[in-house]
């Protein structure tokens, strides 16, 4: 199954199991992390079965760590193999970092040097795990906290290289843009949104297969991307930005953390679905 271009979805998490089954509402896709529907049967399964009679799925992995020296875990790619086969989803998606080291796994998603012995090693395993699944992927930029003073290439340019090796799609993420933008600058808001604009122009059309939209919670000193609140205006601004130069993708509003009620995450994806039909009407 495939989504239309201008398809807005929203990540579904358990708290709105029940709601959005029995109301329905008018969405393109749903969105889950892959790993929490690993198991053979149970609850949460066929929870994510109702949804498929009604819903195409986005399959989102959080684990797989596809950029690890220690390489990728055989019995997580047969899980998540299998789980495709079940879903027949319209979207599989991963992150470019790195989280499984030889003997533990680090339970986050690290960045990894912009080097070219790592892009090899990501292009290494994107491509056994398209493989494994058969299928394209969409490998997500994030947020990140710390940086490689080895860094040989721009983040752009490293994704771009990516998919010519692989052909695989990138998941662009504009709320990671923003953050990473104003931690490292530490700039203002507005200034925030120009760095990923620009960040967007360096990026060559036709390589982005999807969009996530989210929110972030400032601290002193540093903002956390924890997906815990509305997305914020200059992330709105960067996701306009994002369409204008690559016109309509599914995109979908994320929320992890301190989940609100579903008619907020609701009000939130009709906000980008309003943003794709302008573009149309642009266009």
């Amino acid at each position: 199954m495939t989504l239309r271009s201008a398809a807005v979805g929203i990540g579904w998490r358990q708290p709105h199991y029940a709601e959005l089954l029995e109301r329905r509402p008018a969405l393109d896709f749903l969105e889950v992390h892959a790993e929490n529907f690993f198991a053979d049967g149970g609850a949460s399964l066929a929870v994510l079965d109702a949804a498929r009679e009604h819903y195409p799925i986005s399959l989102h992995g959080v684990g797989l760590g596809l950029g690890s020296n220690a390489g990728l875990d055989p019995w997580h790619l047969d899980r998540l193999a299998r789980l495709c086969e079940r879903v027949q989803p319209a979207l599989v998606s991963e992150h470019a970092c790195f989280s499984r080291v030889h003997g533990g796994h680090a339970a986050d998603l690290l960045p990894l040097p912009r080097t070219a012995a790592a892009l090899a090693r990501l292009a290494d395993q994107v491509d056994q795990l398209q493989q494994h699944l058969r299928r394209q992927v969409l490998v997500e930029n994030i947020s990140a906290y710390v940086a490689w003073d080895q860094d040989e290439l721009s983040e752009p340019a490293f994704f771009a290289e990516l998919v010519r090796r692989t052909g695989c799609g990138l998941l662009l993420d504009v709320n990671n843009l923003v953050v990473n933008a104003r931690n490292a600058q530490g700039c203002s808001p507005d200034e925030a949104a120009a760095v990923a604009m620009a960040w967007v122009d360096h990026l060559p059309a036709g390589l982005v297969g999807e969009i996530h939209l989210a929110g972030y919670t400032e601290q002193p000193g540093l903002l956390i991307d924890d997906h815990a609140t509305r997305v914020r205006h200059e992330v709105w601004r960067v996701y306009e930005h994002a369409l204008a130069r690559f016109g309509p993708v599914p995109s979908l509003l994320e929320w992890d953390t301190d989940l609100p009620a579903l008619d907020v995450l609701l009000d939130e994806a009709e906000q980008a679905r309003r943003t794709l039909v302008d573009l149309e009407d642009c266009v």
